[in-house]
């Protein structure tokens, strides 16, 4: 279609411009910057978190540029799709929530080698990158991985990254990790404040006020706390003009112990993001089913992985699509992938100026732990949604019992894996792992007389396609 043509057709009534539509420059501007508005806070907090557990300290702002880059610059390979890879729609690439824990757990093994923080950064960014490549290889079979790791799979593990992470957010809520001030009353008043106006603001009836939920609670609890004294800009402004990408900043380096969590979130990763980029399909009115549906999400899921590897290279942590801008599509009814264009160069811009690291890095603990709190809560409530919509047979049931069984109670007591080798301390000292190999395992193991008559019917529905009509006549 010609530039400002827009949709005509009755069936998509809900749209303004189509997929392949190019909108005029300032409604495209307009819808990006909702885009950007909608993903902000999510591409941003998990190097918060990181870089304030881990502590570090100085290179935080160096970090959260390279976020917003990086981001930048998948999100617009997504919506060009370069060769085989990316999915040709608006996904707004970001910093993936669900490594959040495995990415922790390979700082802290750097941490107790002795390493500093760039020998963290080094571990931490070598084994994201190796396992960058399973989301890539595992795009071209996405198919039939869904007979191995199903919704109840995925949704195990889903809410056990949301309830590993709340403490993560309780934790900043109430100061942070060694505050002075740990769950003294101001820091529990700011980080309440925060979690009022996210409520507040998410039961809204307009769509781009829930979206924009955590960013205007996040501003307001950053007034609120600058108000009280406890906001220090001492090293806000004083960073470089620009961040320039560095492949691989601060150096390269690898542990099989701090990949293996690593690897199995990837592979997770890979099935959640199919089923955003098939709600992406939805909005868009383009087809969820077919060869060209598994074809776009294949080069989706292809993106994703491609993406996390450049995050890898140019020192950030892993990527994947969120879900969060179909929301926005829905509301603007802008589907046309030319918006996508400018959302990469808007937060590839953003990244550039390290001064906005510097002064994100300023936000007290308190604010991002109301934030997150609300944020982690969600991805445990949305993988209890996916079990729900599941039947919970005595099976179901039964992978459920064990994974969270397993999964929680090495959370819970840690200490139960103390005398184990070091290998099986990496592997199952972590309840995201140990819930998804648990749920996988037993998936395997138990027989599914569901998935059997369905693929008794697939093979059967083969077998007489095959077959000359000739001999179908005779049959019937």
């Amino acid at each position: 279609m010609s530039a400002n043509n827009k949709v005509d057709n009755a069936d998509d009534h809900d749209l303004i411009y189509a997929l392949d539509d190019k909108p005029a420059i300032g409604p495209a501007i307009y819808a990006g910057l909702q885009h950007v508005l909608a993903s902000f806070v999510g591409i941003i907090t998990p190097t918060l978190i990181i870089g304030g557990v881990l502590g570090l300290g100085s290179h935080v702002p160096y970090l959260i540029s390279m976020s917003l880059v990086v981001s930048g610059v998948g999100t617009f390979i997504q919506a060009r799709r370069i060769g085989p890879i990316g999915s040709g729609m608006i996904c707004v690439q970001g910093t993936s929530f669900a490594f959040l824990s495995s990415v922790l757990a390979a700082g802290f093994l750097a941490k107790s080698q002795g390493a500093g923080p760039e020998g963290i950064l080094a571990m931490i960014f070598g084994v994201c990158f190796v396992g960058a490549f399973i989301e890539i290889i595992l795009s071209q079979f996405i198919g039939k991985l869904h007979r191995i790791v199903t919704p109840v799979v995925t949704g195990i593990v889903v809410t056990t990254i949301g309830i590993s992470l709340i403490k993560v957010g309780m934790t900043d809520l109430a100061g942070g990790v060694g505050a002075a001030d740990f769950g003294q009353w101001h820091n529990l008043i700011l980080g309440g404040v925060v979690l009022a106006v996210i409520i507040v603001l998410y039961r809204s009836n307009h769509l781009m006020v829930r979206l924009s939920a955590i960013l205007v609670g996040m501003l307001v609890g950053y007034i609120t706390a600058a108000i009280m004294g406890m906001v220090d800009f001492t090293n806000a402004f004083n960073q470089p003009l620009l961040s320039i990408p560095v492949p691989f900043k601060y150096g390269f380096d690898f542990d099989w112990y701090a990949f293996i969590p690593i690897a199995v979130i990837y592979t997770i990763t890979a099935i959640e993001s199919t089923g955003d980029l098939t709600a992406n399909c939805l909005i868009t009115k383009l087809p969820v089913t077919g060869p060209a549906y598994f074809k776009r999400i294949q080069a989706g899921i292809l993106g994703d992985g491609f993406n996390s590897l450049l995050a890898s290279v140019f020192n950030t942590f892993p990527n994947t699509t969120f879900s969060q801008n179909n929301s926005v599509i829905h509301l603007t009814g802008i589907a046309s992938r030319y918006v996508g264009y400018f959302v990469g160069i808007i937060l590839f811009m953003l990244g550039l100026f390290p001064i906005i690291g510097g002064i994100l890095t300023t936000i007290p603990k308190p604010v991002i732990g109301g934030a997150t709190l609300v944020m982690f809560g969600t991805v445990a409530a949305a993988g209890v949604k996916i079990i729900a919509q599941e039947q919970l047979d005595r099976r179901n049931l039964m992978i459920l019992a064990v994974s969270f069984g397993l999964g929680l109670g090495v959370m819970l007591v840690p200490e139960v894996m103390k005398e184990m080798p070091k290998v099986i301390q990496s592997v199952f000292g972590s309840a995201v792992t140990t819930s998804g190999i648990a749920a996988i395992v037993m998936s395997i193991i138990l027989p599914n007389p569901k998935a059997k008559t369905e693929s008794d019917l697939e093979r059967r529905a083969a077998k007489e396609e095959s077959l000359p009509a000739a001999a179908m006549q005779k049959i019937s």
